[in-house]
């Protein structure tokens, strides 16, 4: 990989990087999408990090479908596709990882993911020295994960652009993630509600009500409608340092997390 990209930046063409963890969809296309229309040269990884899961995570029945992704990245007319196995990533005597802190790492998903995004931030650090790209793109609906990775990357003075691009959803609003596989019909059914939700939320801030207090239990009581769902955290916070914010402004993020069927599905809302 480093040498195929060697020899990209040596003829001087510019290379967009989309880093994922396979089971794509649409939402993953659409990074692809952006990120050929700003570069030259595009390349995606598909590699499954064991270091951003827990104990008690789903790991092992996550979906791993490499051969229909390979040939929905072939379609997109992608220049490379990188795919390293767990002992190229992280060979024996590997002892090195990233560790991120601060108000980051305070809320939203990091309580509740101990290590999520010191292993997030180690495999992408990892992956943007095989691929030695300029521009680094990512989906909005992992918007702590789009933080942490803009810091860390101001952080180690990587000369990389991040582009964030909007969340992708499905024709009844669900966020798209590979992760939605895993609802039952009855599930699925119900998953909409979440972006119904926060819908409710930007709707009553437009309407005048600027107190977070009242926005998020306006938003908690559309979710709580449903019998199936439990929310694991409702946040409204600032985008860009993630501190919880009392007062909604224009560009306040509200974030959720929730299970449903056994599944956690994430999403959220810029006002």
């Amino acid at each position: 990989m480093q040498a195929q990209s060697r020899k990209w930046r040596l003829a001087k063409k510019s290379i967009g990087f989309v880093p994922t963890m396979g089971a794509l969809h649409e939402g993953h296309l659409e990074l692809v999408r952006a990120c050929r229309k700003e570069n030259d040269v595009t390349i995606a990884s598909v590699y499954v990090n064991p270091l951003q899961f827990g104990p008690k995570e789903d790991f092992a029945k996550y979906p791993r479908t490499l051969e229909k992704d390979l040939k929905m990245l072939q379609g997109e007319k992608v220049n490379a596709v990188f795919t390293p196995s767990d002992k190229e990533m992280y060979p024996a005597g590997f002892s090195t990882s990233v560790e991120v802190k601060g108000p980051l790492m305070q809320g939203l998903c990091a309580p509740f993911r101990p290590g999520h995004f010191n292993g997030v931030a180690t495999v992408v650090v990892k992956l943007l020295g095989a691929v030695m790209p300029d521009r680094l793109y990512l989906g909005q609906k992992d918007a702590q994960q789009l933080a942490v990775l803009r810091q860390v990357i101001k952080d180690l003075n990587m000369d990389i652009e991040t582009i964030s691009c909007p969340t992708v959803r499905e024709h009844d609003g669900l966020a798209m993630s590979s992760r939605n596989q895993g609802l039952t019909l009855e599930g699925r059914k119900t998953a909409p509600a979440l972006y119904k939700a926060l819908k409710v939320g930007k709707s009553i801030v437009e309407l005048g009500e600027t107190q977070a207090e009242k926005v998020l239990e306006e938003i908690r009581k559309v979710i709580e409608d449903e019998k199936n769902v439990k929310i694991q955290y409702l946040e409204a916070v600032n985008p860009e340092t993630l501190v919880p914010v009392t007062e909604i402004k224009p560009g306040t993020m509200i974030a959720l997390a929730t299970y449903l069927d056994n599944v956690r599905l994430i999403d959220n809302i810029v006002i």
